[in-house]
């Protein structure tokens, strides 16, 4: 099946009703997307498709021919780290880290439709879950990510050598 990931046309052997997630996983080696429970509770799996938080563990990967996929490694690099990844280091949302790929993807699916949402607006849209319970941090990074512009430049700089890791 023809599938498009990250803004590129990748060619996937997989059975129709194959999730998307071990389409990305184990045919694409795209790792960043984790596997948590299989039955889209936790959210480890979120990737964007057509800019909307989707559940990759649950969604077959046929049901996705001619939409836009995007996973945590299209959010931003090392050289050019998305603002929720300077967000997420300067607030030290990360412990042990397995939640990460799929709450950053959430979180920017709502920055995408909510520029600058409330708390409310944070709590309805991140459902996904945190074993270390991490949610207090997650939030105030989405409202650092919110205010981007005006994170200092000086401050940018020594967390853009870390933003790889926080996607690792």
């Amino acid at each position: 099946m023809d599938l498009t990931i990250n803004g590129k046309a990748v060619q996937a052997d997989a059975e129709p009703d194959m999730p998307l997630l071990w389409v990305l996983r184990d045919q694409l080696h795209l790792t960043g997307t984790k596997f948590g429970c299989g039955v889209a509770a936790c959210g480890a799996c979120t990737v964007h498709v057509d800019g909307q938080a989707v559940r990759s563990c649950v969604t077959p990967a046929s049901a996705l021919i001619g939409k836009d996929i995007r996973t945590i490694e299209s959010l931003g690099s090392a050289e050019q780290p998305h603002a929720l990844q300077l967000a997420w280091i300067a607030e030290q949302v990360p412990q042990c880290g397995y939640c990460q790929s799929g709450m950053l993807m959430a979180a920017a699916a709502l920055l995408a439709a909510n520029p600058h949402p409330s708390d409310a607006d944070i709590d309805a849209a991140m459902n996904n879950i945190c074993r270390c319970g991490t949610y207090q941090r997650v939030r105030a990074a989405i409202h650092r990510a919110a205010g981007a512009p005006q994170i200092a430049t000086a401050q940018a700089a020594p967390l853009a050598s870390k933003a790889a890791e926080v996607t690792a």
